[in-house]
């Protein structure tokens, strides 16, 4: 039974208060950056925003072409596979224990104190 003490600035601006609480109504704290229908495009694309990611990715393109082909096609998608699986398990536990925490702080009780 943890609580959270709130001293509210607002003083005498109400009307300020009155605008500010239309758009945040909510009033509840969000610092996760996935959803479950985000995740992987999400996660995706800033996997692919890293030089190491694009190396590999270049690679896999550059052995799909008989006249260039090193290894099997197979073999070269090992390292960029397992690279970008291991990123995003840990993206998504970090993730998740943002979430866990959110809530931890969005349903815990709070006293507020007001002039």
């Amino acid at each position: 039974n943890k609580w959270r003490t709130v001293f509210p600035g607002n003083g005498g601006r109400w009307k300020d208060w009155e605008e500010a609480s239309m758009f945040y109504s909510g009033n509840r704290i969000q610092t996760t950056k996935y959803t479950w229908f985000t995740f992987l495009p999400r996660n995706l694309f800033e996997q692919f925003h890293r030089m190491g990611s694009l190396y590999f990715f270049f690679l896999v393109l550059l052995n799909w072409f008989p006249q260039v082909e090193v290894f099997h096609r197979e073999i070269t998608m090992l390292p960029l596979i397992l690279v970008l699986l291991a990123s995003m398990i840990k993206d998504a536990i970090e993730d998740y224990r943002k979430y866990q925490f959110d809530r931890t702080i969005n349903f815990s009780k709070t006293r507020v104190y007001d002039k």
